[in-house]
């Protein structure tokens, strides 16, 4: 078949830049699953401090001029920002430990519906109806996934899925309107937003909130520390830097629409290697959140 979107040669370029990209929607699928494997309710709080102590360093080592080169209001800007995301990973890995793999990834797409309707609603622009008809269809596909066949209340990890999706939300409107962080590189930002979350969990840790990390760690036998490196190696440290190589390289609109399959990627981890099931009802939920939320980013743009 001949091309459609592209002519041939275009096409050829775009692939070395496409493929990492979409790699990192994989592994970001595939980080609900490992999170799931290695944790439990008691040791969330140690996982995260283990995989952002790993990632962490290794950032600073290398943006260390650009964190020298941070004003004083960059610096709170980005601490901000990092409290609201170590709130949303906090609420991502207790929803995961409490609800599917697949439910995770699933219901965490909604940000692509929350974020233009809360832009909206700050900007008091009405969205357009196709739009608002792609949020219904997403927040119906919601709806039958967390049901299990039948007339049922969502799980408390389907609702704090929900939550960390409303905090992506508001993280994604912070990074916009905040004026402090003006003119900041991505690298020296991230940083300090990822090294105030692992204070955080650090914090929340020694007082009392769960197993200790270092005890989590001697805990640990192959198989978690292959989980653990997975999601600190691949998830935060490959995932990043491909990230902005890409967005260098190639359009930031299309490096967004290639990450936005990464919840077909959650499902088909949890389904083909965590041998989860949804029953009809949840693919049919399923499938109304996937094709909600790829109709609601193009009827945003």
């Amino acid at each position: 078949m001949s091309s459609i979107a592209l002519p041939r040669p275009a096409a050829r370029r775009s692939w070395p830049t496409d493929l990492p990209v979409l790699l990192v929607a994989v592994v970001w699928g595939a980080s609900y699953l490992a999170a799931k494997d290695i944790t439990t309710a008691r040791t969330v709080l140690a996982v995260l401090v283990l995989r952002f102590a790993v990632a962490v360093p290794v950032l600073v080592v290398v943006g260390r001029r650009g964190l020298a080169a941070l004003t004083a209001a960059q610096w709170r800007g980005a601490g901000l920002l990092g409290l609201i995301l170590g709130g949303i990973f906090l609420l991502e890995t207790y929803g995961v430990v409490q609800t599917s793999a697949t439910n995770a990834g699933l219901i965490i797409s909604l940000t692509m519906i929350f974020t233009p309707l809360a832009e909206a609603a700050v900007t008091r622009v009405r969205p357009s109806r196709a739009f608002l008809a792609a949020a219904g269809l997403s927040v119906l596909g919601v709806l039958l996934l967390t049901q299990n066949g039948g007339l049922s209340r969502p799980g408390a990890g389907d609702l704090l899925m929900l939550l960390a999706a409303l905090a992506r939300t508001l993280h994604v409107l912070a990074m916009a309107r905040l004026k402090g962080i003006g003119g900041a590189a991505a690298l020296p930002l991230t940083t300090v937003q990822l090294g105030t979350a692992v204070l955080v969990f650090a914090v929340l840790a020694a007082a009392g909130g769960g197993a200790g990390p270092w005890r989590t760690a001697a805990s640990f036998g192959a198989r978690e520390w292959a989980g653990l490196l997975f999601l600190a190696l691949c998830c935060t440290l490959f995932a990043f830097f491909v990230q902005m190589w890409a967005v260098r390289r190639t359009s930031p609109s299309r490096v967004s629409l290639l990450l936005g399959t990464e919840p077909l990627w959650a499902a088909t981890a949890g389904i083909v290697l965590g041998g989860e099931r949804l029953g009809a009802w949840g693919l049919v939920g399923g499938a109304l959140v996937l094709v909600g939320t790829a109709w609601g980013r193009g009827a945003a743009r």
